[in-house]
């Protein structure tokens, strides 16, 4: 999100986060439009997240500060060592882990002490999201008591969410390009439609 008037309309749905994406070649790039003073407005129980791909620590220090971000959401190849690094510092971390034809679950070994949650969205040769769903299946062998979000082309034609994923500790889903009306810009009653049958189909977080 970026359009000012469109992240106050949505913050009014006071959805658990809200993610602007600070990653130079994506269509949906915030940084040059992006008010921080609206940011600084939202409600407190709102989740300020910016989303970065292979980024800098002190970049990405300098961005949260700068736009009153909370937590990040890594997407790219950052190392245990960054994530730490950043958690150090109070923010809450999502490590993106991308989802081929299976789930190297090794990998998740080297995050688990270093982030807050995992993030699996679908594989793809470019970075960012894909707008793509992948196989829900592979959850039923995941190993870890870490809270985890679902994205990868989620829409509400997946709802409500299966038991077999609710029984493992998912903690939200990201929405994107299915609840878009242009890059960037959200379409709220597609938003609020989902926020009605999520109601029904996904445990809160209190």
């Amino acid at each position: 999100m970026r359009e000012s008037e469109n992240i106050l309309a949505l913050a009014k749905l006071l959805p658990d986060y809200m993610g602007f994406i600070f990653y130079g070649p994506s269509r949906r790039y915030a940084g040059e439009i992006l008010d921080a003073k609206v940011l600084v407005s939202l409600p407190a129980s709102i989740v300020k997240t910016g989303v970065f791909v292979n980024e800098s620590a002190e970049e990405i220090r300098r961005i949260t500060q700068q736009y009153s971000l909370t937590a990040v959401q890594l997407h790219g190849e950052e190392s245990p060592e960054l994530c730490a690094e950043l958690k150090a510092s109070g923010l809450q971390i999502i490590k993106v882990v991308h989802v081929g034809s299976a789930i190297g679950w090794k990998v998740l070994e080297r995050y688990e002490n270093v982030c807050d949650y995992f993030l699996f969205d679908t594989a793809d040769a470019a970075w960012g999201g894909t707008g793509r769903l992948f196989d829900w299946n592979l959850l039923k062998d995941y190993p870890s008591g870490k809270p985890f979000f679902l994205s990868g082309g989620v829409g509400i034609e997946q709802l409500p969410i299966p038991e077999f994923v609710l029984d493992k500790p998912l903690w939200a889903i990201d929405v994107n390009s299915r609840f878009e009306i242009s890059p960037g810009l959200k379409d709220i009653e597609k938003i609020k439609e989902l926020k009605k049958k999520l109601n029904h189909g996904l445990p809160t977080n209190d």
